[in-house]
């Protein structure tokens, strides 16, 4: 269980009382809200106006006059047009969005989505030569394209122009292209850079059409905010007006695809929210194109029929759940590779496999930047070549670094969060080696687990449930609120379907409360009947026999006796010396275990085995604050050297039968410590 660090956001009662009764909104609202930073009742009005319009001028963005004018001109000319797009959400919805509309105009168009598999991310010359005999003149990229350099070469050799939508981050040199619409290049003066590649696809729309946006979001908002949470982008500006009237055209009237989807996923008759489409829809769009074809889910979203919808969402169901047990299957032996190397020490996690599934990759690299809060790089092999899908955590740039490593690869491409690279399998040691270079004389930033205020157990309410509503929709950069639980008592633990989850019953001041942890198996739960603990909770409503009740969710837990700053500088440093660092003779000071400590935690491990080394609990157990957590560490790591501890296949760590009898001074690991000191 990887330590995250507790963030308790600070709000003024005053600022909040104000925006209160100035806006007239409900107090906890005003709260949360001022919570989150907003201290402006101006831009605080605009953040909760259900009815703001777009503000963002379409041609404020970089060229996109140049691409409207060549797109018209296309239209007019009854030119072959291509929309060419990704098998992701977001390159999903774009294409549908662009495509149906050049439609509505009588355009001579077609739309390509390359094949995960063969074809890989973004403009290829085999598909751009394929479409050039096809007679198409014009290529119009929507999620992709703007490091396209060689195939915008390509392009312009074969007389088919180029323009470029696209939203990621942008390199030293843009494709030669008619026209490059990307918000994050240098010169571009767009006040609102985040937007997802459906989002710069729907102003390209608007200004194609000369309208604000604000007539189009009608026809168009549903595909924007899907494809804007799938692709994970901050869900503030102006993002969250076009996310917002979006998830109101999917409300009061679905397209018959999304409705299927719906259907299919035993949803159609609730609340159609950001979460929805985050959590069921978006994943099964994106199934069809990790598992088998992208075109599945363009043909469902620009399906205009019922039965038809019905028939392609069966078969999208059925990629999902393939998806989904396989997915299960890489991680299962990425964790394994993990835990039985030294790459667990390292600062970003590179894992690789031979014939592991492209479709998967980048979900595993999510799960084990989650599980081990540190970037995570899943690779996979298909003989001498192979492609890889990199996540981060706030605070570090996984772009930065494999740039930093890009002499090892073919090709990369990505985000500050995420990414993907090719590269030859035999580089793949020199790749890990390289990367965590880069990331060596860097202090790895914690993950970081917020909390937007601290509640009682005895406050929790539906009508709180209802105030937080004013916020939504919750996503990226606006997160569903996350409450602080704060020094409850653990007072039943048991476990929930078969064993994947744990329910706990706590309390505090006399009040109870039940509390879900989703993914703790309580074979790994690191915490006890009795311990008091902190609780990071999400809040939802759960109706079960026509009876709605208040249903706490678990996103982070924590003991709370002991110290916040203590603990994370003894992981760091304990974390240091697992990689084998030079340590400074304080820092060797701070992890040298004194003999009676050593007593000490020998027989609290005696009396209960400690789960997944969890060595916060012994603290807690000890009266220890966290100040010896880095020693406590050392002395788990020595004694399961020597033997006189082990561990089982789910990582307990316990005291076996008759454990021999030795000199912990005679462990390698004691003398490694020593010798920084010596």
């Amino acid at each position: 269980m990887k330590r995250k660090k507790w963030i308790v956001s600070k709000s003024s009662k005053d600022t909040a009382a104000q925006v209160a009764q100035e806006l007239s909104v409900d107090p906890f609202a005003a709260l949360l809200v001022t919570s989150r930073g907003f201290d402006n009742i101006d831009e605080i009005s605009d953040f909760m106006d259900y009815d703001a319009p777009l503000s963002l001028s379409p041609l404020s963005i970089a060229d996109m006059s140049k691409a409207a004018e060549r797109i018209n001109r296309a239209i007019d000319n009854f030119e072959l047009i291509c929309v060419f797009g990704d098998y992701d959400a977001d390159g999903v919805t774009a294409t549908a969005l662009l495509y149906s509309y050049l439609e509505t105009r009588g355009a001579n168009a077609i739309r390509y989505i390359p094949d995960r598999l063969t074809e890989g991310y973004g403009l290829n010359i085999g598909a751009i030569e394929e479409l050039a005999d096809r007679g198409v003149k014009l290529i119009v990229t929507v999620d992709n394209g703007v490091s396209a350099i060689d195939e915008a070469i390509r392009a312009k050799e074969l007389g088919v122009d180029l323009v470029v939508t696209d939203h990621h981050k942008v390199g030293d040199v843009l494709p030669d292209a008619y026209a490059v619409v990307d918000p994050h290049r240098p010169d571009c003066p767009s006040t609102f850079k985040e937007m997802s590649g459906v989002g710069v696809a729907f102003k390209l729309v608007c200004a194609l059409e000369g309208d604000d946006g604000d007539i189009l979001i009608e026809e168009y908002g549903d595909l924007v905010a899907l494809g804007t949470i799938g692709d994970v982008v901050t869900l503030t500006g102006e993002n969250r007006v076009m996310v917002r009237r979006g998830l109101r055209l999917l409300n009061d009237c679905p397209r018959p695809g999304i409705n299927a989807l719906m259907e299919s996923a035993s949803i159609s008759d609730k609340l159609f929210t950001a979460s929805t489409a985050a959590f069921t829809v978006c994943p099964r769009i994106n199934a069809a194109g990790r598992m088998g074809s992208a075109n599945k889910a363009l043909e469902l979203l620009l399906c205009d029929d019922d039965k038809t919808a019905e028939l392609i969402a069966y078969e999208i169901q059925k990629m999902n759940a393939l998806r989904q047990s396989t997915e299960t299957e890489v991680y299962h032996a990425a964790e394994k590779m993990i835990n039985e190397s030294d790459i667990i020490n390292d600062k970003i996690i590179v894992v690789d496999g031979e014939g592991w599934h492209q479709g998967v990759i980048g979900i595993v690299a999510a799960r084990i930047t989650e599980r081990y809060g540190r970037p995570g790089i899943v690779i996979s092999r298909d003989g001498e070549s192979a492609k890889g899908s990199c996540r981060s955590i706030d605070g570090f740039s996984i772009y930065d670094a494999i740039e930093y490593a890009s002499d090892y690869l073919d090709h990369f491409g990505g985000h500050t969060l995420a990414a993907g690279i090719g590269l030859k399998s035999s580089d793949i040691d020199a790749f890990r080696k390289k990367i965590n270079e880069f990331a060596e004389d860097k202090e790895m930033p914690f993950a970081v687990q917020k909390i937007d205020c601290k509640l009682l157990p005895s406050s929790l309410s539906l009508e709180m449930l209802d105030s937080m509503s004013l916020l939504e929709p919750f996503g990226a950069g606006n997160p569903q609120p996350c409450f602080g639980l704060f020094g409850v008592r653990i007072d039943d633990i048991a476990s929930v379907s078969d064993g994947k989850h744990v329910r706990m019953m706590v309390s505090k001041n006399g009040a109870r409360t039940g509390v879900v942890y989703f993914g703790m198996p309580e074979k790994l739960f690191p915490f006890e009947r009795g311990d008091v603990v902190d609780l990071a909770v999400n809040l939802d409503k759960n109706t079960y026999n026509g009876d709605t009740r208040v249903s706490v969710i678990v996103r982070g837990i924590r003991h709370s006796e002991t110290d916040e700053e203590k603990v994370l500088s003894s992981i760091r440093l304990f974390d240091k010396f697992s990689r084998k660092e030079k340590l400074t003779p304080e820092e060797a000071e701070k992890l040298l275990p004194d003999r009676q400590l050593q007593v000490e935690v020998y027989k609290s491990i005696k009396q209960k085995p400690l789960k997944d080394k969890y060595c916060e609990a012994i603290c807690s157990r000890l009266g220890d604050d966290g100040g010896n957590l880095a020693k406590i560490s050392a002395i788990i790591e020595i004694m399961l050297e020597m033997g006189i501890l082990a561990a089982d296949v789910y990582g307990a760590i316990y005291v076996p039968d008759n454990p021999p009898k030795v000199n912990l001074e005679d462990s390698a690991i004691m003398k490694r410590i020593r010798s920084f000191i010596n």
